[in-house]
């Protein structure tokens, strides 16, 4: 576990560039998307490793296979009324119905 703000047992983010290369299987947050570092961290990747992209975050799009991504593991809203209803409630994300679990893979 690569963190900005690691705890007991993760590694510093500054430590990105030694580890990824060596890694069979990466696993990548959607926040990378948003934080701009998705470009970078898939440039680490070796070509042979399984990469995952996953999260509430992700964007479910085919379009990351073309970057090397073998997985995208992420949520779609089925019932938009109803997350609506659940979000306005102040339900944490666990709590939110009207939503599925899905992973596209390559």
């Amino acid at each position: 576990m690569l963190e900005k703000n690691p705890q007991e047992g993760d590694f510093l983010e500054a430590e990105a560039d030694r580890l990824i290369p060596q890694a069979d299987v990466v696993a990548i947050t959607g926040t990378a998307l948003t934080n701009h570092t998705m470009d970078h961290l898939l440039d680490l990747c070796d070509p042979k490793a399984y990469v995952v992209v996953l999260g509430d975050t992700s964007p479910l799009s085919p379009v990351l296979f073309d970057y090397g991504v073998d997985a995208v593991s992420g949520t779609r809203v089925d019932d938009p009324g109803l997350a609506m209803r659940c979000v306005s409630q102040g339900a944490n994300f666990r709590q939110i119905k009207g939503v599925s679990r899905l992973t596209l893979m390559r």
